[in-house]
């Protein structure tokens, strides 16, 4: 029996938001009516208190289930309270995101799905990260077309039809071999060309609080090495405690902006958090620090001294000799205090301390670890 179903046998009735929670919840068709009911009624109630902290914004995260945005949900409700922060993407949560808050079903392509959530859950701010990333997107452009560029588009027209604060980030990607790496300042040339002209126009056309920083390479524990140009800084953690070795695919001396993931986190929260009236600029770069692979072997033989470490360089050394060696973020501490709390040595030891008890017993070299 499905919830409306349900509801209305009862005689009560339902508005979609409490529909979409509950359901989002986790099989409605396998709780009884009288479940389906409490579970409408107690989201109410928690609806209904929550809004009462009218001093706290309402949140609302696209593409949430990344690497990102389950690391910043967690953050903003402990700020601003479980209810305060709503959870999307177009996939399946586990259960465990289920059991922390409000999670919905929320397709960027779909406009009155973006805006029926918008209304119903009275978004103040939208914080978003559903994109596909470069790997995925060269492998189907058309679907990357729709869903970087209309997908944004959506987002942008929303926020703006409903007076709404928007976050969108960008990444060391957006500048190209014409702009300056040593550092690489705010306002550069850029090929290609980011979203920072689009979010400008609507800035300036339509008032829009829009809100982006550029990150460099974002490093943690909670997710696995995909490949990326960057990723180097992550598989040699692992491999380093699985095998005692790691090949790397860049050069040595390869120089890149890096950022462990707690200083990303925090930048996001405290960069949305300041009034607009004190932004004298819409999109900020983000710096914490930059180290080559050899800079970053030679710590890890600190704590694994019988670490060795190869170098095969692919066909992501020609990105990377792209990409910027250092970012300018001086505008970014003189504008709103930002500073950063991690620098290559503290990563190094937060990341071993999450991994060592994951391997524990599978590395059989000897490791020394402070």
């Amino acid at each position: 029996m499905s919830l409306r179903v349900a509801l209305r046998s009862l005689g009560q009735r339902a508005c979609s938001l409490c529909v979409s929670h509950v359901t989002s919840q986790g099989g409605v068709a396998s709780r009884t009516p009288a479940t389906a009911c409490v579970l409408v009624r107690q989201f109410h109630e928690d609806f209904l208190h929550r809004k009462k902290n009218m001093d706290k914004p309402t949140v609302l995260i696209t593409g949430s289930l990344g690497q990102l945005g389950q690391g910043l949900a967690k953050l903003l409700r402990g700020k601003y309270g479980q209810y305060n922060v709503i959870m999307s993407d177009i996939i399946k949560a586990p259960d465990h995101i289920l059991e922390t808050g409000p999670y919905v079903y929320a397709d960027i392509l779909d406009f009155k799905n973006l805006q029926e959530i918008v209304v119903n859950y009275r978004v103040d701010w939208v914080v978003h990260f559903s994109a596909l990333l470069s790997a995925i997107g060269e492998q189907n452009v058309p679907l990357a077309m729709r869903v970087n560029v209309e997908g944004l588009h959506n987002i942008l027209e929303l926020s703006n039809q409903y007076g709404i604060k928007l976050f969108v980030p960008s990444t060391i990607g957006a500048f190209g071999p014409d702009s300056p790496r040593n550092p690489t300042p705010d306002l550069t040339i850029q090929r290609p060309r980011t979203i920072y002209g689009v979010s400008k126009y609507y800035h300036e056309r339509f008032g829009l609080d829009f809100r982006s920083l550029r990150f460099p390479g974002i490093i943690s524990s909670d997710t696995n090495p995909g490949g990326g140009t960057t990723d180097y800084a992550v598989a040699i953690f692992h491999e380093a405690l699985k095998h005692g070795h790691y090949q790397c695919y860049l050069e040595p001396d390869t120089m890149l902006p890096m950022m462990y993931i707690e200083d990303c986190l925090r930048s996001i929260s405290e960069f949305m958090e300041l009034p607009n009236d004190q932004l004298k600029m819409r999109t900020y770069n983000i710096q914490a620090m930059s180290f080559t692979p050899r800079i970053l072997e030679d710590i890890v033989k600190r704590y694994i001294p019988h670490f060795t470490m190869t170098y095969k360089p692919d066909g992501r050394q020609a990105i990377a000799d792209t990409w910027p060696m250092v970012f300018d973020d001086s505008n970014a501490r003189r504008d709103w205090n930002w500073r950063h709390q991690y620098d290559t040595e503290r990563l190094c030891q937060v990341m071993f301390e999450a991994l060592v008890p994951k391997y524990r017993g599978r590395f059989v070299g000897i490791m020394k670890f402070r």
